[in-house]
């Protein structure tokens, strides 16, 4: 069983956590790193000591961090390498990872660092794929009957758990409309992804929208 270490920080993470213990048959642990952070952490290492966050994270297949801050996110890479993890997907993106030093760290232990804008874009790698196979980019199987949908059933879904929601919401729901509809459902749905850009939720919801369109073709070419 593959276990996923995830590093919650305030409300960021929760999510995560919720979406693998309910939609997947994957072992979570987790730890935390405090919500309210200084802008700039000269030691970061000797910080987390003092911290003494629950090491046994490392301990997973794959860890997940939603440090969100360049300073702890380096340090908690370095103690995920010591430890030999073999996987760490960094959500946030570049704007809260240093990209760049991350690389040189996944080089130095041999180990795949993942910075992720939003994590529906999350790509399959050979040390992510059971991960990914569940909690990625959505797949859908939709069944209709006479022109609504009657069904949606997540095949992957998005790790924050948005894609059973608008699973959920689109029963009875018009094929023409479901695509659109399906859109407009993600960016309701209260997810951390940013907003008031043309990324962030607005991919989101566009990657959604295509996974609809997707899965009503296959249904289509069965038919």
């Amino acid at each position: 069983m593959t276990t996923i270490g995830v590093i919650t920080r305030g409300k960021y993470g929760n999510r995560l956590i919720e979406t693998i213990i309910t939609k997947t048959e994957m072992k979570v642990v987790h730890t935390s790193v405090p919500e309210i952070l200084p802008d700039f952490i000269d030691e970061p290492e000797e910080f987390l000591e003092e911290l003494n966050i629950d090491r046994s994270v490392f301990d997973s297949d794959i860890v997940i961090t939603y440090s969100l801050h360049p300073d702890l996110t380096v340090a908690l890479a370095h103690m995920a390498g010591k430890a030999g993890l073999k996987a760490m997907i960094v959500p946030g993106g570049a704007s809260k990872a240093p990209v760049l030093e991350l690389e040189n760290i996944a080089k130095q232990y041999g180990m795949l660092i993942q910075v992720e804008d939003i994590c529906c874009t999350l790509q399959e790698k050979p040390e992510t794929k059971e991960l990914c196979s569940c909690l990625s980019s959505p797949v859908l199987d939709i069944d209709t009957d006479k022109g609504i949908i009657e069904s949606v059933e997540v095949l992957c879904g998005a790790p924050c758990g948005s894609t059973w929601h608008m699973a959920r919401e689109l029963v009875g729901t018009k094929v023409e409309e479901a695509p659109a509809r399906a859109g407009l459902l993600i960016q309701q749905y209260p997810c951390r992804a940013v907003r008031g850009n043309m990324g962030g939720i607005h991919e989101s919801g566009e990657i959604h929208k295509k996974a609809v369109e997707e899965a009503l073709k296959r249904k289509k070419e069965e038919s």
